[in-house]
């Protein structure tokens, strides 16, 4: 059970460091649109307003929810076994398997803004786009494989009880 609560208290620190720099990306977007108002800025702006609002979203919810999936998934644990089984396990599969979308998702976004960094002319908006698009997504896919791999422990976890 304590491996339990360790997943879910590293889940939750995660979720700050979502939250924290969901905030930045948008204080970021927001001080480029107002101060900048050049199309490259411009352009990197729109992509870290766009993902910070995801950080935000996926950081707050996460957030919300470790201290009752800990609660949750202890019980089980403790008095219904039978549940791991049939809903923790599942659902952890399910969050793996999404993971691995996540991932080839951010990886084309960063070669999309390669692609676009190296295209386009310099300080130009396709170019700020690439930018923006590489930072982003890199920063998503290195918390997102940080979360898979704990995901990962906390499956085989799961499975070593039933």
């Amino acid at each position: 059970m304590d491996f339990v609560a360790q997943y879910f208290r590293e889940e939750k620190k995660e979720s700050v460091y979502f939250v924290c720099l969901g905030f930045v990306a948008c204080f970021i977007a927001l001080l480029f649109l107002l101060v900048k108002k050049q199309p490259f800025y411009n352009a990197i702006s729109y992509v870290f307003f766009a993902s910070g609002l995801v950080q935000l979203v996926v950081g707050t919810t996460v957030y919300l929810r470790c201290d009752l999936d800990t609660v949750r998934v202890s019980h089980f644990i403790e008095k219904e076994r039978k549940s791991i089984n049939d809903y923790e396990i599942p659902r952890m599969e399910l969050v793996m398997k999404n993971f691995l979308i996540y991932s080839w998702v951010e990886i084309a976004l960063i070669a999309v803004g390669i692609i676009l960094f190296l295209l386009f002319e310099s300080k130009s908006f396709a170019n700020g786009l690439g930018i923006g698009l590489v930072i982003q997504s890199t920063i998503l896919l290195v918390l997102d494989s940080l979360a898979e791999k704990r995901g990962k422990a906390y499956l085989n976890y799961l499975m070593s009880l039933v």
